[in-house]
């Protein structure tokens, strides 16, 4: 599994997508089962998703694109260096509300499924440098995130999940293919219920025999009142439900 420690991380000779092949992608936003705009600045404009999620099944999962980053402490990632794991990618901004409210839950499945297989990376997008480090500091965020301001890695994902989708969430299986996907904040039922299968699917144990962190003593001060047991029995929607939704909700782009 990699290691949280991006100064440690394996660097990998992997091209990043070209800014001519990222600009092309720029028109095209929106957002699949919600229209909340909101605002973390003038050129921040986002849309928040009601946190519905997709599952693309084994024959219908697309390939994710083979994009790198740099971490806030300036190492370098690419998604391929979590090859034969399941990776959960989330987009996120400082200023962003929902993104916050979700923060536990991420916390929480992470230490929970570091033993399955499972790890995670954060996106941060359209944000200011000093207030995201400031949000992963306060937060003791267990996982590394890529800075992104310009928010070109969400552009590459923009055939799955538009790029003005804050938060967002891509779940991806250990042959590198998306499985998952939530538009919007995602919840601790759901997020479990998405991984779940892919643990089994791939072999990597049992996930009813995984540590409980609302099992531990002092889990409503670190994680939260209540974030366990919100969206347990929500359901995902597939990939064929959703699709049409997303098209319908893109508005115009306007380049931003």
């Amino acid at each position: 599994m990699p290691s949280t420690s991006a100064g440690t991380r394996r660097r990998r000779a992997v091209p990043r997508l070209s800014a001519a092949a990222l600009a092309a992608v720029l028109a095209l936003s929106g957002c699949a089962g919600g229209n909340e705009i909101e605002s973390g600045g003038e050129e921040d404009r986002f849309i928040s998703g009601d946190g519905s999620a997709t599952v693309f099944e084994t024959g219908e999962r697309e390939a994710v694109p083979d994009v790198t980053g740099t971490t806030f402490d300036g190492g370098e990632i690419s998604l391929s260096d979590y090859s034969g794991e399941i990776l959960v990618l989330n987009v996120w901004a400082s200023w962003c509300g929902p993104c916050r409210a979700e923060q536990p839950v991420l916390d929480e499945v992470y230490t929970e499924y570091g033993g399955l297989g499972v790890d995670f990376l954060g996106v941060n997008i359209k944000d200011d440098e000093t207030a995201a480090l400031a949000y992963t500091d306060n937060k003791d965020v267990p996982y590394p995130s890529l800075y992104d301001q310009p928010g070109e890695i969400p552009q590459a994902f923009r055939d799955t999940v538009p790029p003005r989708a804050i938060p967002s969430t891509l779940v991806i299986d250990p042959d590198g293919n998306i499985a998952a996907r939530v538009i919007g904040p995602t919840t601790y039922g759901q997020l479990t219920g998405l991984l779940d299968p892919l643990v089994v699917e791939f072999a990597f144990g049992d996930p009813e025999e995984r540590p409980r962190v609302s099992e531990q003593e002092g889990y409503g001060e670190g994680y939260g009142e209540g974030g366990a047991g919100e969206g347990a029995d929500e359901a995902p929607e597939t990939a064929d439900e959703t699709d049409q939704d997303a098209a319908d909700g893109a508005p115009d782009g306007d380049g931003d």
